[in-house]
Parts: structure tokens; sequence; C-alpha cells
């Protein structure tokens, strides 16, 4: 079998991922005429954007005093000086626009009693530069992606978008002249694949959060687009950042969102103690994320955990009252039943820091556009291709992710794609291009080398081996030895990868088969992670290595964070294993650079 043999369909764009990015994106697209394919694993209104639940940070005002500047300001700290500020200043100014055409799509946000869309303070968000939390977070109680997903789920229906449901993409396809101009699928259901060919292609798969062992992810966040840009070539950014949230149910690896401690939930230790208080006397409970992961891990590293075995942390919201904690946190009291066995509106729940978003991935510019390093040039546009979502890496997260900028990114960059690729196409309207006769080979292979097994490892074995490996030595706190280890564990299960065997060879709804797919793609990810970590020797937002902490690099340097030598980007090189830099952008569009600092809260 050929590419010439393979079912063979064209598009003006395809888009691979039906979650709040690829639908925002989508919808840009479907409105201004042009004929959209979105290709999704699952039901769009199963995608893994539904599980969000804190909100959508936007400086709106409604609640408190605020501007994007403060925003601006508020996510470049929290990236801990790793973040462009040219997309940072960007997503911070659309911020109030998307919400608010949002709404107008019919988002049931909560309300204040003027009418106007409720807001809720949230982890690092302040006024005033740092002095005081502020209320950003526009919120439909605690299941704001899950209103955010089908509204804009019912906007595709009505704007015509064409999904393909249950279907998997497996490979890019670029022409000789390195440009992207579709990508080979496999419809679940019969087990054929098929090539969708478009003027353009667009990545919003998501994160690639099942790399670890205990994390807070669906099932289908294997890196699908992160393997799919690997095996093209394409590198990826800042893979060693990885997110803990502080608040995922111990035990289950549930979250409980940020929104519980924005509507005043407190931590607390054995002795009942608000532990915060003495980490971040301003902003307590509401420092960042990797921040308070770290507090929590060290108030458990040094005996002060709860539970028998002194392994947790609670949470506390039973002075809230069950009428606020119904009204504003409803999914939380339910978790907290069917996960904890808890009434949170009587006890506190136990609690403890899980991998939960990636703050790397496939490298873009501002309007979604791939950009990869070539002739000397950092950011060259690789033709035909975006990425948007958790799946890229613009990059306005740096180092560490600020709560409620996550579905922000989704809207404006989704958003801001979804313009790019109509005004490219009709300034330049241009035809498909040929399709090379290889187009499909590579996904040929590897299907075929899965039918083709008669003896190895089941993909879930090898899969498995390689999250435990990964929590080991890529936690919250990392060492430069735990670190070398993991390169070398990784480097190990990679071998094993390809001796994945599968005993059931039918075609029909073969989950075995997506599993041993997918798991191509979960080692990409688990790879770029590692040798990223690894090669990094500082501290910086989630990268904590214990042997840096106190400026090993540079003594002068405080927490450890080396900015003389390490304020740059990593660009992880699949086919070499290995590693190059580029330059993180200090230049804001139109206001002044906010220079590096020390990160107090």
């Amino acid at each position: 079998m050929t590419a010439t043999t393979l079912s063979t369909r064209k598009f003006d764009v395809v888009i691979v991922g039906a979650g709040g990015s690829g639908m925002r994106a989508s919808l840009q697209l479907a409105r201004a005429g042009l004929n959209v394919a979105v290709l999704s694993k699952v039901f769009p209104t199963r995608s893994h954007t539904v599980a969000a639940q804190g909100g959508i940070g936007a400086s709106l005002g409604n609640m408190s005093e605020d501007n994007w500047h403060y925003h601006f300001y508020d996510t470049i700290k929290g990236s801990d000086w790793l973040g462009d500020q040219d997309a940072i200043e960007f997503m911070c100014r659309e911020a109030p626009k998307v919400v608010y055409e949002l709404e107008h799509f019919g988002m049931p946000f909560d309300r204040n009693a003027d009418g106007t869309i409720y807001q809720r303070p949230f982890g690092g968000h302040t006024a005033n530069y740092g002095e005081k939390p502020v209320q950003r977070a526009c919120a439909a109680a605690d299941r704001t992606g899950h209103a955010m997903l089908h509204t804009l789920y019912q906007q595709n229906v009505k704007a015509r978008t064409q999904f393909f449901v249950e279907w998997m993409a497996l490979d890019l396809i670029r022409d000789a002249e390195g440009d992207c101009i579709g990508v080979s699928a496999l419809e679940m259901e019969t087990g054929e694949v098929h090539i969708l060919q478009g003027k353009t292609v667009l990545l919003a798969t998501g994160g690639a959060g099942r790399i670890f062992a205990a994390s807070t992810n669906a099932f289908i966040n294997t890196g699908d687009g992160l393997g799919m840009a690997a095996r093209a070539g394409i590198p990826l950014e800042d893979m060693e950042f990885w997110q803990f949230h502080p608040t995922g149910v111990a035990g289950a690896g549930v979250l409980l969102t940020e929104g519980c401690r924005g509507e005043g939930a407190i931590l607390r230790n054995a002795s009942g103690e608000r532990f915060m208080e003495r980490y971040a006397p301003t902003l307590k409970d509401l420092a960042p994320r990797d921040f308070v992961s770290r507090c929590m891990d060290q108030e458990i590293k040094e005996g002060r955990g709860c539970g028998p075995n002194k392994d947790y942390i609670e949470l506390d919201m039973t002075h809230l009252g069950g009428e606020t904690i119904m009204k504003r946190l409803p999914s939380v009291f339910e978790i907290g039943h069917n996960f904890a066995n808890v009434d949170i509106t009587r006890e506190p729940i136990p609690v403890v820091p899980t991998i939960h978003y990636q703050m790397g991935g496939i490298p873009t510019n501002i309007h979604g556009q791939v950009v990869v390093p070539r002739d000397g040039v950092h950011n060259a546009v690789l033709n035909g291709l975006y990425a948007v979502g958790e799946c890229s890496c613009v990059s306005v997260h740096g180092a560490n992710r600020l709560g409620t900028n996550s579905l922000l990114d989704l809207l404006v960059f989704g958003r801001a794609a979804g313009n790019h690729i109509v005004e490219s196409l009709a300034k330049e309207p241009k035809a498909h291009k040929l399709l090379p006769k290889d187009a499909a080979d590579r996904t040929l292979a590897r299907l075929a080398r899965l039918d083709a097994s008669t003896g190895g490892e089941y993909a879930q074995v090898v899969a498995e081996d390689m999250r435990t490996s990964m929590q080991q030595h890529a936690g919250v706190f990392r060492t430069q030895a735990m670190m070398d280890e993991g390169v070398k564990q990784i480097a190990a299960i990679r071998e094993r990868v390809a001796g994945i065997t599968l005993k059931d060879k039918s075609k029909v709804f073969n989950t075995a088969r997506i599993e041993a797919l997918e798991v191509d793609n979960l080692i990409e990810a688990a790879q770029a992670t590692m040798v990223s970590a690894a090669a990094r020797h500082e501290c910086r937002g989630a990268h904590t290595v214990k042997d840096y902490e106190r400026g090993a690099d540079d003594p002068e340097t405080p927490l450890g964070r080396n900015d003389k030598v390490w304020m740059k980007h990593t660009l992880w090189h699949s086919e070499s294993n290995s590693l190059t830099y580029k330059p993180v952008q200090l230049k804001p569009l139109s206001v002044e650079s906010i220079p590096p600092k020390v990160r107090t809260f």
C-alpha cells in the first residue's frame, strides 16, 4: 500500500484536535467560508478542555481595580522571566476582547448583581504590580472549561464545521520544500488509514501529561501533536518545565481547582497551621502554583504532613459555608465525595502536588505559525503548519503558567491563528500541492511493524515503566544525579518502544493498536523533557534542582536562577537527541520591558 492507493480527502485547513484552541480556530475559519476538517480522538465535548474548572484570566475590572498592564506584569513574573514579553503583551491585551466575544457566543458565566461577569481571585494575579490579590478569573462556577467547550462546539455546529470523530492523526506530511501539506490519520471505527490534505495544517492536540504516573490529565493526553512534530524534524521547546498543580486529590490524581483558594480555601499542615503565611506573606495561599507546590512538598518532607503517613496537606473549605460551596464550587463538592469520601462543607480534603500542565511544546509565533531554527534564524516560519493551545509554546507561560492563563491561551491564539490563516489564504490563494509518493510511508511502516510483531512487550507495560521513571526523576524537586539517571532510563525505554507487540491484529476499534501508537508520541515527550531538564543547570519556575538552589553556577544569583547563562529557551531535536537554544524575547510590542528580579509573594 502506498500514498497513491490510500483514500485522500482535500480541505482548505486540517485541524488536529477538537479542544478549546482547535474549535476556537475552526470557528474563525468556518465562519470565513473555508472548508475545514477537525480530527478528534474523542467526541469534541469530551476533549480535555472540559476538565478546566477555575476561570479565564482577563482584566475586565468587574470586581476590583484592574488593567492589562497588571496582568502583563503578573504573567511575566509568574513565568520567572522565561516568557516572551511580546507574546505575553499580545495575550493580555486581547484577553477582555476574547472573553466578551465568548460571552456573546452564549457562554453562561456566573454573574454579579449588576449583571457583569463574576470574577474570582487566582494564584499569582495581583493589582498594582504585586501589591494585593485581584479578582481576574472569569468563571462559570467551577465548570468553566465545560461551559466553554460546549459553547464553542455549538457555534461550530452552527458554522457547519466538519468533525472527524474518533480519528487519530498519525504523522505530518511534508513535501520536498519542507512545507506541511497534510496528515495521515487512522479511522478508529474501520482501522483504515487515510490522507487528509490541507493547504494549511493546525495542531491543537493538547498536552502530554500522561508521561507521568500521577497526573490530572485525561488518558487521551498523550502528546500526539508533539510526537508528530518531533518525528517530522521539528524541535520541541522548553519541555523541562512541567507544572505541578498544588491541589490534586491525594491518591486519586483528580484536580481540585485553584478556584477553591480563590474563594477562600486554606492549605493547612498537620498542626492546622496556615503555613503559606510563612512562605508568601502577601499572597499567602494565592501565590503561583510552582511556589505553592514547593512549599507543600517542603512541609511534607520536614514532617508536617497530614495523615497517618504524614504524606499530604489538607485543603480546608469548611469556613466558606455550604451555600457558597454549592454555588461556586459544586464540582469540587462532588469530587470530594466521589474521590476522597469527604464532605468538604464539614471537613478538609487531602491534597498533594500533581502533574498538571506542560509549559513547553511546539515553537510558534503570536500568529500560531510553527517556527524553527534555519540558516542562522531562530524563528523561521515553517510554511503550512500552525500549532495552538497546550501543545504549542508561544511562549506566554515560560517556566510557570499562572492559573486561568491556559483557557485564555486557547482563546487568544486559537482566534489569532484562525485570523492569520484566513488572511493568508485570501491574500495568496493557492492550490493543493502535489502529494509526494512517500507521503504515508512512515505511517504505513509503523503500522506494518505492529501487525508483523510476533513477540515483545505490550504497550501498557512499556508506558507504565516510562511513567514511573518520569515520576521519580522529573518531580517537584530534582537533583542533577536524579535527572542524569532519568536520561539513561528513558533512553533505554525508548529502545523498548520499538519492540512493542500486538496480540490482537484486528482493525475495527482496536484500542490496543491506538495505545501502541500513542506510546510512540509519549516517548518523544518524555525524552524531550528528561534531556532538556538534565541540561538546565539552574532553578527557574517549575524546574527546581537542589544542586542549584543557592546559585551553584553563580553564587550571587538568589534562589538558583541564573539569568546570565540560562535566560534562553531550550530546543530538543528528536533525530539527534540533542539540544540547541534561542534567546528569550525581552522586548514587548509597545510598552517597556519588565526587567528580571527576585520573585517574592
